[in-house]
């Protein structure tokens, strides 16, 4: 029997089961298509990544004698088209079956369900083996409860996996160690420098201009730093566990002008490509804590682990659960337009100055960076959460839908209500001052909450709690806030909203 079998941009899973043999008669076929360009305005350094990613796992599956036929975005018979993509490769190879990886978004997945049923011939998909969890994992385990709460998930796939637990009981004695994984980095503590990888991408940054792929942000053809490779992916994660592991959980929600990464792995874009499993990185890390000469503690491991394990396996549980109605949820109505210095970085807010910046200049920046800043100033301000998710979707290397869209619309932006989040990540100046050197020599006042050298976060704080009080009368976790709130001067509280008021209306003036 012939087989024609799909691999997406994001399945790049060397280790997969179906690699385990060469196989004549199976063909594979990849494609560089301008769906996947286009559907959301990518950052350059975003759409280069996969390309490169994309023709390096062809590349290293083919010397191992698989066979491939792969449509470069400027193939002369690449019709940009899935469905044609799909029905071409088998009339050329005269396959009898088509066979495909479960998509991980929502809209592939409607898709290949829409053509496989239009095929004459027969149809199999198959998983793509990388995930700890199958798609309704999640569900199945909150079935019946009123809250999802990812704390008991966690503690679940501890225990499910056999990570970091004796007779199901936390190693170190407790199942998380996030208070411990908060403190500021102040330059005290050295970050080795990694050796930079040296590619020339000067070839599909041309490809692009050529075909008038609409990105933004910046790129460097001299210095493009992303692991795309399954040997650089591997090297990033050895140099991670030598260097990086044994500070991480201390600074994980540092912030600070000097330092993109601190001690980040940097391999988020590894994973969600899945040229990386979750459980080799898992496993890589656990081996360097156990190994007692690297004198590594505990917190450093299981704020990383959490992340993985934790966060990445439940977000994707949240996703499958709650799409596609999840797309459209905007429980505090906010309606705003996204600023235009969300694309330029051209503001007087350090930190957000800073933090998008960064974005535009490396497609990165960290869960806080996202969250506590960028996120937290959207928020605030009460931007629509359809051009939040546009954005987050579009800057950032590692985003695909399944862990961009619960993690935006979900976590930062609470626009789904409390699924995700049990309270809004909102915050005044004083948390990003807690967390960063973002405030010092900025041009506003951390201290301020009124008057033209105020720092916006300060009034958009109390404004944001006063207008939508409603909606968190409820929650318990607001109570204190909400307290604090319905104690104010009424006249105090009128001149921190009309600061707000200003600021909202005249942002890009910010």
């Amino acid at each position: 029997m012939k087989i024609v079998r799909l691999i997406l941009g994001d399945q790049l899973n060397q280790n997969h089961s179906w690699f385990n043999e060469v196989n004549n008669d199976i063909t594979y076929v990849m494609a560089e298509m301008r769906q996947e360009t286009d559907y959301v305005k990518h950052h350059i350094q975003k759409v280069v990544a996969f390309f490169l990613a994309m023709r390096s796992f062809k590349k290293d599956l083919s010397e191992k004698g698989h066979q491939f036929i792969y449509y470069y975005l400027n193939d002369r018979n690449n019709p940009q088209d899935l469905a044609q993509i799909i029905s071409n490769t088998i009339k050329e190879t005269n396959a009898d079956k088509f066979e495909y990886q479960l998509p991980d978004e929502y809209r592939l997945d409607q898709q290949l369900e829409k053509i496989c049923s239009s095929l004459a011939q027969n149809t199999d998909c198959f998983d793509t083996e990388h995930f700890y969890t199958t798609r309704f994992e999640l569900r199945d385990f909150y079935k019946g409860k009123k809250q999802m709460v990812m704390e008991s998930f966690y503690r679940m796939m501890r225990k499910k996996h056999s990570i970091m637990v004796t007779k199901d009981q936390p190693e170190g004695g407790k199942w998380n160690y996030d208070q411990s994984n908060r403190n500021k980095w102040k330059g005290k503590t050295p970050i080795p420098k990694e050796k930079e990888f040296s590619k020339n991408i000067d070839e599909i940054v041309q490809l692009l201009n050529d075909k008038n792929v609409q990105t933004f942000g910046n790129i460097d053809s001299t210095n493009f730093p992303w692991p795309v490779t399954r040997e650089e992916c591997l090297n990033t994660l050895d140099y991670f566990c030598n260097e990086l592991l044994p500070h991480f959980g201390d600074y994980q929600d540092a912030m600070h002008t000097d330092e993109k990464f601190l001690f980040h792995s940097r391999l988020s874009f590894a994973m969600n490509a899945k040229i990386l499993a979750p459980n080799e990185v898992i496993n890589t890390v656990l081996e360097h804590f156990y190994d007692k000469s690297n004198d590594i503690n505990i917190s450093q491991v299981e704020g990383f682990v959490r992340q993985i394990l934790g966060w990445r396996e439940y977000m994707r549980g949240i996703y499958w659960k709650e799409m596609p109605e999840y797309k459209q949820l905007n429980t505090l109505n906010n309606t705003n337009k996204l600023p235009e210095f969300f694309w330029t970085g051209k503001t007087k807010m350090n930190c957000l100055k800073k933090a998008i910046g960064q974005s535009l200049d490396a497609s990165y920046a960290h869960h806080i960076q996202r969250l506590m800043v960028i996120g937290n100033f959207a928020l605030l301000t009460q931007i629509n959460p359809d051009e939040v998710d546009q954005w987050y979707l579009g800057v950032y290397i590692d985003a695909i839908e399944w862990v961009e869209i619960t993690n935006t619309r979900g976590m930062s932006q609470f626009a789904d209500g409390g699924i995700v989040a049990t309270k809004p990540y909102v915050s005044s100046a004083n948390y990003i001052n807690k967390m960063s050197n973002y405030c010092s020599g900025c041009h506003y006042s951390l201290t301020k909450k009124i008057g033209e050298k105020a720092c916006p976060f300060n009034s958009l704080y109390w404004n944001f709690l006063s207008e939508k009080k409603e909606h968190f009368k409820d929650n318990q976790r607001m109570n204190m806030m909400m307290a604090l709130l319905n104690k104010m001067d009424g006249n105090k509280l009128a001149e921190i909203q009309e600061r707000a008021t200003y600021i909202i209306e005249n942002l890009d003036e910010i």
